[in-house]
């Protein structure tokens, strides 16, 4: 179930709403979620060193209320990232064209304007050449903006979110056998991964992440990651999946043989703090407070000082979105919000165990999706 033109046009119209209401006379967003989520204009796959263009810096749309979007790309955006379709009334920079004049006209064209929220990843040069164009426009972050439309998701949203739930769970299924004597963490990110492309992922949600934290410490991560897992190790597996831009993050911990002593207690202490994080998942709570309903089983177990993370992350088009389920958020919880319920003890030495899904808050705590 793809999101619907009509969708996006009603998410615009709440952004222009929002804007009207901080006194806010446009927003530039750059090729980012939040472009895809206001535009349907999708990101490109992350890659390790970053694409350039002539003019790259003009990527983006302006959004105002009562108004379309007002794009202004570079041509090669247009001609390799969009198949040569750019959105109506967009601004095309030629390599040869003189895109600082272009970028400024059609700032102009959105009419007087005093203050104007730019997306967080907005490039320097693109907040230096706005400067020069309206010099005594206010300018203010506007990423939070958007998040908070974002936070709370669709029918349509949660639908998209649950096959990549999905997804990711056939394919730890499909890669659990993998886990004997002999494997290599390098050999099972390759094997998640090609079970998450199969299955219809268009890509990792975020690096698949392998590894052992018992007396040898394997990681996917560095050069360990071709050593050999041992019978007794214990191996925990963080990925996720993407659908229609729409994100999963999910974890298990699988023994190769016979756990560790101590393994099956905190395994337990760790469950039972999942789902008392769950529970506290309801509307009006606050996301500090469900953190500390999932710590407290962690604690009472005696392994308070092995709970190095916190019990979640909001996610979504993103796989870490605001607000976050940890000590420092005082976010009051609201119906269609998202997050991962992922408490993980991590004993130094002797092993570790984690587990993670993603949970819908609803009004009797949180839905596994």
């Amino acid at each position: 179930m793809a999101i619907s033109k009509e969708e996006y046009a009603e998410r615009r119209d709440r952004l222009g709403a929002l804007l009207e209401e901080r006194g806010i006379d446009a927003l530039f967003v750059p090729p980012s979620s939040d472009l895809e989520y206001l535009t349907g204009i999708e990101r490109d796959l992350p890659s390790f060193g970053n694409i350039s263009y002539a003019h790259g810096w003009v990527a983006g749309a302006f959004l105002a209320p009562s108004r379309e979007p007002l794009f202004v790309l570079p041509r090669m955006v247009v001609a390799f990232h969009l198949d040569g379709k750019p959105p109506p009334g967009a601004v095309v920079v030629n390599e040869d064209a003189d895109g600082r004049a272009l970028f400024a006209e059609a700032v102009r064209s959105l009419g007087p304007v005093s203050r104007i929220a730019l997306g967080q990843r907005v490039w320097a040069e693109t907040v230096i050449e706005l400067r020069q164009v309206v010099p005594d426009a206010e300018l203010s972050e506007g990423s939070s903006l958007v998040n908070e439309l974002r936070r709370v998701k669709s029918t349509a949203e949660l639908k998209l979110m649950a096959q990549a739930c999905l997804i990711a769970r056939e394919a730890m299924d499909a890669v659990t056998p993998a886990v004997v004597p002999g494997v290599s963490m390098s050999i099972l990110v390759e094997a998640v991964e090609h079970q998450l492309r199969v299955r219809g992922s268009r890509c990792p949600s975020f690096p698949t992440h392998i590894f052992t934290a018992g007396a040898r410490r394997l990681d996917s991560d560095d050069a360990t990651a071709l050593e050999a897992l041992r019978e007794g190790e214990v191996v925990l597996f963080d990925f996720g999946a993407v659908v229609d831009g729409y994100c999963s993050d999910f974890g298990r911990t699988i023994a190769c043989g016979e756990p560790p002593a101590g393994y099956e207690e905190a395994r337990a202490a760790m469950l039972e703090a999942q789902e008392a994080g769950r529970q506290a998942a309801k509307p009006g709570a606050l996301a500090r407070d469900v953190n500390a309903a999932c710590r407290a089983p962690i604690e009472e177990a005696g392994l308070g000082g092995a709970f190095r993370h916190r019990m979640g992350h909001g996610i979504g088009l993103d796989v870490h979105e605001r607000p976050f389920l940890s000590p420092e958020d005082e976010t009051p919880l609201e119906l269609g919000m998202t997050f991962t319920d992922e408490p993980s003890v991590i004993v130094d030495g002797s092993f570790g165990v984690r587990i993670e899904d993603v949970i819908e808050v609803t009004a009797t705590g949180g839905k596994i999706l």
